[in-house]
This record gives C-alpha cells, structure tokens and sequence, in this order.
C-alpha cells in the first residue's frame, strides 16, 4: 500500500493523517510506503531554472538559498520584517516556476485560472490529462519510481483541502494511466465533507474504487482482511516522513489527541453540520504518545491538531509535561479563566493558544450556540497573558446573527483587550451547505461548482459580504489597535509559525 499527501498544504511539518494510518498499518506487520507530495514538489519548483523577470522575481531567484536558510533558522524569528521577506520571496520562487500558464503554484497553495476544485467535471479532467499539470515532471517520475520498486496494490490518498484537489485527481489519472490494476483510496477531511455534504461517490466511478469518511485506519485495515470490531489506539508513525526538507526551524510534531468536536452546537460549525462524531485518545495514552513521538522524531515543538483539546487532555499535560513546547486550540471555558490552571499549562510547555471567540457580540455568540459568555473571555485573555501563553484569537463576520452594530461591538471587545491579544485570524462567515443555521434564510449559490460546501444567503439585515468586507477593510483593520496586532502575523504559515515568534520573545526577555 502507498500513501500519499498531495500538493499543495503548508509546508513545515509532516502530515498527521498519513502517520495515523501509518501507525496502524504497521502495528500490524503491513507492509507500506509513504509520500509526502506535497514537501516533495516544493522542492522540485525549488530547484527549477532561474526565470528572468521583474526585479523583485530576479532578487528572489537570487537570494533562495539564503531564504530557505532563515526560514529554518530560530533566530529569523525573532524579526517579523526578515522573516515576511524570506517567506514571500521564497513564495514568489514557487510562483515564478509557473507564472505563464494557468496555473498557480505557491508555498501553501494551488490555483488554476479555468479548472475549479468546485466542480467535478474539473477534477476529472484533470484525470483525463494529468500532463497538464505543473506537477507532472515530479510526481510522473516519483510515482513511477515507486510502482516500479513496490507495486502497491492500493494508493490511499489524503486529501484534506481545495488547493489538494486538481493535483490529488492528476496524479490518481497518471496512476490510472501507468497501473490500471491499482485501486485507489480517497480519503482526509475534504473526501469526508464531500461525503457528509451527500455528494454521490458515482462522480468519480472507474477511477476511485473506495471513499473513506472519517478516520480511515479500520477501513485500510479491513481491506487487508482485519476486522473492523477489532477497534485499537494506534501510536502514529512518522519515521517514513522525517524529512529536512519543511520549512520550520526545528521539527513540529503534529498530534491529534481527539476528532471531531466535544462541544459540537456551534451553528456555524462545519462539524455540526457534517454530523462528524466526537473520539478521543484516552488522556494518559495521547500523553503516552506525545513522549514517545517526540523522543522519535526530536520535535522541539507539538502542534496539537484537535479542533478543541479537551480540559482533561490538558489536565493530563499539567500532571505530566511532554518536555517540549506545545500549542493547539481550545474553547474558553473557566479553566482558562483559573490563575493555577492556566501557570499550570505554562508550565506544561504550552506556549499558545489558539481561541475561537467568534463575536464581541454577546447576542451574537448566544445565537450561535456558542456556548460561551464575553466576561469568561474577558478573563482568559488577561489571564493567559499574565501566565505568559500568547494567544491567537479567531473572529467571525457576517453571521446571520451579526450586524453592523455587533461587528462594531466585535471591534470594540479587541480594542479592550488588545494587550492580551498576539495574533488575529479575522474570516468572513461561509454558510454550510447542509448546516441547519440556513434554515429560515434565503440562500443562493455560493459558486457554480457541484462539490461546493458553502451556500450564500440573503441576511436579514443587509450586513452581506461586500459591506463585511469593506467594515473589515476600512474599519475593523484600520484600528491602530488591531493593525498593531495584525503585523504580527506570520504571512502563509500563520499559526503554524507563531510559536517560534512567541519563544524567542521569551528567550529574549530572559537575557
């Protein structure tokens, strides 16, 4: 069996589902390889020729290898202007490799001018000629070179994201092409969208044999005859996806301790609508995990991929540390707002966290479901900055629920709170296709595409998305409150690289 992460996702840390199924796969003696395509075509638009153009093209082409450099030197960030340089002249490399087609390659994304990832019909055409695709003279080589040495039986896909997509159904057309006999596997948090959302799997007949919905270590386990009764905790494994190739400037690990959400009511949520079920790796295993995890891989950095760490989970890190620095997401709760819990945390390691707030809009939050209340978010913030945990705080705009007057209160709330604020991620709202929050709106197409997994709708009070954006963009932004937070962030890599930024503002402050 060969596994594989397509192009394009972003490029720092090796993928968390391909070592899950990994790890399964060999706690049963499979026999399996992995491919991380998506690190392994970065560094093939990497060493492409040097292509003439505008200054700031050439001045990239020139100064790489210096750049690749810093971006895997820890001292690059402590400089947000030096490293933004590094990051969008490496980005402008990758995009310069194919800046005459249609196509559009970058560090953490993949765009083509007239094929959508929204539209099945697209993705078979891809499928159709995988020759087309800037990828091709990596991936046709690369493939080969595996079918060749192992002729896998099944190629399992993990294809979590739109930018995946058009080069995940490339390469499944040149597999098709080169080994027919090959069945193949997709699978990852876009396939399961798909799936949840009820699009036919029929789409794609004759060049997909099986669609996995979920975590997919029983269903690969049961085409190797392993009963799916047979229900285990499976250590990742990562050994075949170290590499020196991310970009990062020491090894992250990536873990998820649960899938799925254990609040799960936010009407807003993907994975409400989704109806995706709420696991998690008991406590002390998931801690179990993590020391042995970064002891294999000698992380320096865990990056916690649960879409909410549970209080127990964090609870067990407090009681036992994991010996390196760790971040993730979690909901704010009353913990959070508890001076020993959150020293507790930092103690653990835990050098941010990210924090869906949502609205400064108490109405708002109630609306959603949320499940929290502005004065407990209040105190987490103030608390979390006095236990020294840096925190990247998530807002959304143009919910049902919002107007111009909650956005108003939205900004107000981050101008308040702006000192225990480090990093921003402001998103405008997209309505789930199947989300129960469209219910009593009238809804619209959100794009041509038969694979989309959002609907438009007509808000009630008029706050739609081009005056969201403009309130964003001439307002909310503009603050010199918010604008200061907002130069923080780490351009592409976002909250994948804000830890190292937040750690070397602590080395600094100990000297």
């Amino acid at each position: 069996m060969l596994l594989i992460y397509p192009p394009a996702a972003k490029p720092c840390e090796p993928p968390a589902g391909i070592a899950k199924l990994s790890g399964a796969l060999a706690h049963y003696g499979i026999r399996h390889r992995v491919l991380d395509a998506n690190i392994g075509g970065l560094s093939f638009f990497l060493h492409q020729p040097q292509v003439r153009f505008d200054t700031w093209t050439n001045r990239a082409f020139r100064n790489l290898t210096r750049n690749l450099r810093a971006l895997k030197n820890r001292q690059t960030y402590s400089t947000i202007a030096r490293y933004k340089r590094a990051v969008t002249d490496v980005n402008r490399v990758v995009w310069a490799s194919s800046s005459e087609g249609n196509e559009t390659p970058g560090l953490a994304n993949y765009q083509h001018k007239k094929l959508s990832p929204l539209r099945s019909a697209d993705l078979l055409y891809a499928a159709e000629h995988p020759e087309n695709n800037i990828y091709y003279p990596y991936f046709s080589r690369r493939l080969t070179e595996i079918i060749e040495q192992e002729q896998p039986k099944f190629v399992g896909f993990s294809l979590n994201y739109l930018s995946q997509a058009l080069c995940t159904f490339a390469m499944t057309g040149f597999l098709k092409r080169e080994a027919p006999k090959t069945k193949i596997i997709l699978g990852g948090g876009l396939v399961t969208s798909w799936m949840r959302n009820g699009r036919p799997e029929n789409l794609f007949q004759g060049l997909v044999e099986h669609f996995v919905s979920g975590p997919g270590e029983y269903d690969l386990l049961a085409m190797h005859g392993i009963s799916r009764s047979e229900r285990k905790h499976f250590t990742p494994e990562y050994d075949l996806l170290l590499s020196d190739d991310y970009l990062a400037p020491q090894n992250i690990l990536p873990y998820s301790g649960s899938s799925g959400c254990y609040w799960n009511r936010c009407s807003f949520c993907p994975e409400k609508a989704e109806q995706n079920p709420f696991s998690a790796v008991p406590a002390k295993e998931g801690r179990k995990d993590l020391q042995i995890l970064t002891a294999k891989t000698k992380a320096a950095l865990i990056h916690m991929l649960d879409s909410s760490m549970t209080t127990g989970f964090m609870k067990e890190l407090i009681n036992n540390a994991p010996g390196v620095p760790w971040y993730g997401f979690a909901r704010v709760s009353r913990e959070l707002a508890d001076h020993d819990f959150c020293m507790g945390l930092k103690q653990s390691g835990c050098v941010m966290l990210k924090l869906g707030i949502e609205s400064g809009d108490q109405g708002v939050l109630d609306a959603l479901h949320k499940g929290i209340d502005l004065s407990t978010a209040s105190n987490a913030l103030k608390m979390l900055k006095k236990s020294g945990i840096a925190t990247y705080v998530y807002l959304i705009f143009g919910t049902p629920a919002e107007t111009e007057s909650s956005a108003q209160k939205t900004l107000a709330f981050t101008v308040k709170h702006n000192e225990s604020i480090d990093f921003l991620n402001l998103a405008i709202f997209n309505m789930p296709v199947c989300g129960a929050a469209a219910s009593g709106l009238r809804t619209k197409g959100f794009s041509e595409g038969d694979l989309s997994l959002y609907t438009d709708f007509h808000h009630p009070d008029g706050w739609d998305r081009k005056r969201v954006r403009l309130f964003l963009d001439r307002t909310f932004k503009t603050h010199p409150a918010v604008s200061s937070i907002l130069m923080n962030d780490p351009p592409v890599f976002t909250s994948n690289h804000a830890p190292f930024f937040v750690m070397n503002r602590e080395r600094a402050k100990q000297f």
